[in-house]
């Protein structure tokens, strides 16, 4: 009896340090996976690997939300298309659910070098989906069965053009999701209501972009950070009202980056912002010039800001260490991943180390300090298969989550243990 109750505690325990990853980034939209109990070092003969599935094109990442695995991909056989959003249960991998439905494509989407499909990640929340195909449909599903519960089309709804203004993925903040559309009119950013589709409010007049928004704490209110090729804006999310805003020009180096708050500290790319104790406002502490190439770090890879610096994957393929404080590089490597354009760096903070997924299909365990980069172990997953300057890349963020770390490698989706005894 005694011995039962111990076990029974030990799954409680192990239950509580389980997390899901409910949207793009994680549940704190940070990329921190806080789970324990996970391995510091790889196996020799590589990760298991639970189960892997056949998911479309496209480079969305995956979600996991109470036992259920959601990936959207994009089938393409000309002339005819369709998406299709999955749902898979997160053991076993098998389907339990689909909705698909037909797009028109241009010509070139077809080309199987493109890999064209939906960008943006879905998002779960109260028992309901969320997803954003390229084409600019927005659906609200039911998470458990896949019934459609509200549709809207960002082309014919806000006069967007193909491809444009999907890559983003959907935030929802109280009531409201909200995505950066891209459209005319004032409607850079549309907030819709999350239970009806309803358009709730819009704002800005800024270039589309690829960059997913955030929502932080700072100056005593919520503020909704968006970047645009044309400036850094703080909105008040539940009216879109302007806050504060740093014209900043990034049109000829586009970024994807998502920001990142750590205290009082605004990291965006190369971009640094003092945010303000007392009132939602902002000044930026570095750099000095704003260069674009000095600005973005990177087109593929997303900073950390941690301990006082910044880490970050180049475009080039190297990972840098910043002074937060002022941006002075700290040290550089080109131990990590491949030289070349399109090379990716995904940072994953967990424990007291990092892990760190590559567009190579490795996944490396290293600790990021401001002394240097400690590499603890590394392991081979998946093989990409984007070919993209002359190589094949993987450029969709992992998920971590209960234990595995889910990979999409641009038409697979595969699940691997993190943990000794999985």
């Amino acid at each position: 009896m005694i011995h039962r109750v111990l076990m029974m505690l030990a799954g409680v325990a192990l239950a509580a340090h389980a997390d899901d990853w409910p949207q793009f980034r994680g549940v704190n939209r940070d990329a921190i996976w806080n789970e324990t109990g996970i391995m510091q070092t790889f196996p020799k003969e590589g990760l298991k690997i639970a189960w892997k599935a056949s998911v479309g094109n496209g480079l969305s990442s995956p979600v996991i939300a109470e036992g259920r695995v959601y990936l959207i991909g994009s089938e393409l056989q000309k002339p005819k298309a369709r998406e299709c959003l999955r749902c898979l249960d997160e053991k076993t991998g098998q389907e339990l659910w689909q909705h698909a439905y037909d797009v028109t494509c241009p010509d070139w989407a077809f080309d199987p070098k493109q890999n064209s499909g939906p960008n943006a990640t879905p998002i779960v929340k109260g028992g309901k989906i969320y997803t954003l195909g390229q084409m600019g449909d927005l659906y609200c599903l039911d998470a458990a069965k896949g019934g459609v519960l509200w549709h809207r089309n960002l082309m014919k709804d806000f006069g967007t053009k193909e491809f444009t203004g999907t890559t983003p993925s959907p935030l929802i903040e109280g009531s409201l999701l909200i995505l950066p559309v891209g459209a005319d009119n004032g409607a850079t950013v549309v907030a819709f209501d999350m239970d009806t589709g309803r358009e709730v409010w819009r704002a800005l007049d800024d270039p589309w972009t690829y960059a997913s928004p955030l929502v932080i704490s700072a100056g005593g209110q919520h503020q909704l950070i968006v970047w645009t090729p044309k400036a850094v804006t703080s909105l008040d999310p539940s009216n879109g009202k302007t806050w504060w805003r740093e014209e900043i020009d990034t049109t000829n180096q586009y970024g994807s980056a998502t920001p990142m708050q750590r205290g009082h500290k605004l990291l965006i790319s190369g971009l640094m912002f003092q945010l303000d104790a007392t009132q939602p406002a902002a000044t930026v502490l570095w750099p000095e010039s704003r260069s674009p190439t000095k600005v973005v770090l990177s087109a593929c890879s997303i900073s950390l800001l941690q301990d006082g610096c910044v880490f970050s994957g180049k475009t080039n393929g190297h990972l840098v260490c910043l002074d937060a404080s002022d941006g002075k590089t700290l040290w550089d490597t080109d131990q990590v991943t491949g030289k070349g354009q399109g090379a990716t760096i995904h940072l994953t903070p967990n424990g007291d180390s990092v892990l760190i997924f590559t567009d190579q299909g490795n996944l490396i365990r290293a600790r990021l300090t401001r002394e240097g980069y400690q590499e603890l172990s590394r392991v081979h997953v998946v093989d990409p298969v984007q070919p993209f300057g002359g190589r094949k890349l993987i450029w969709p963020p992992p998920a971590y989550a209960n234990g595995h770390v889910f990979i999409h490698d641009g038409a697979e989706l595969v699940r691997a243990s993190l943990v000794n005894d999985q």
